[in-house]
């Protein structure tokens, strides 16, 4: 996993000073409602800016989206920590869990589950957006983080079952392949909602059973199905 060590370091020509401009985010992101010291202690050690485009690195630990190209975005950093939170709460061994997230975008969020789970799988369908994410991600030398290229409205079925399914897209409903791929225990935090979107927490008990629990309206980018290979 990354280590506070690492993530000292900052990106070239930003002039961020990194661990106080964090720090200052993860007060916000606590204010906002975010209370899981695990959470927030990823959240500090993570640098954000490492994963936007340096036109906009003065603005990465605002608490905003940021565009990074193909029609998608960098969550807000509330709603990264917002999920994870959720993720973990539903998640009966964090450190031994195996989580799919869907949609690596530029592979903050993704980074930021890393600290937080035993092994983190994280699938793009965008291959451009796959590269970009292991270019940001390559200085972190996250051991227990897969990137892999593929239709996450599939899933992973080749790592499945997995005991925490997390999406930075909004389906409709949740895919059957996600439900499948769920472990008995596990949990699916994923935005639903076309127009009206509200973030969702699905889980699965030992017999099989489908629990769904709606939590805050939220707005993301829409999970589209297939690939993208080239620019």
């Amino acid at each position: 996993m990354a280590r506070a060590g690492a993530a000292l370091t900052t990106r070239s020509g930003t002039g961020l000073t990194s661990e106080r401009v964090r720090a200052r985010m993860v007060e916000r992101v606590q204010r906002l409602g975010v209370s899981d010291s695990r959470v927030l202690a990823a959240m500090l050690r993570i640098e954000r800016h490492r994963f936007v485009d340096p036109a906009l690195a003065s603005r990465a630990y605002e608490d905003s989206a940021l565009p990074i190209g193909f029609g998608q975005s960098i969550s807000q950093p509330y709603t990264v920590a917002r999920c994870a939170e959720l993720a973990l709460g539903g998640a009966e061994d964090p450190k031994r869990s195996t989580v799919l997230e869907v949609g690596t975008g530029c592979g903050y969020a993704a980074a930021v589950l890393s600290e937080l789970f035993g092994i983190v799988y994280s699938i793009e369908r965008v291959r451009p957006l796959q590269e970009m994410a292991r270019e940001n991600l390559r200085p972190l030398r996250i051991a227990n983080l897969r990137l892999t290229f593929g239709d996450g409205m599939l899933g992973l079925a080749s790592e499945a079952p997995f005991g925490v399914i997390v999406s930075t897209a909004a389906a409709d409903d949740i895919p059957p392949a996600w439900i499948e791929q769920l472990a008995p225990g596990g949990v699916i935090v994923a935005p639903l909602g076309r127009n009206a979107q509200v973030l969702a927490v699905v889980s699965k008990d030992a017999n099989g059973r489908i629990d769904r629990r709606k939590h805050e309206p939220v707005r993301f980018v829409p999970l589209l199905h297939g690939t993208v290979r080239t620019n």
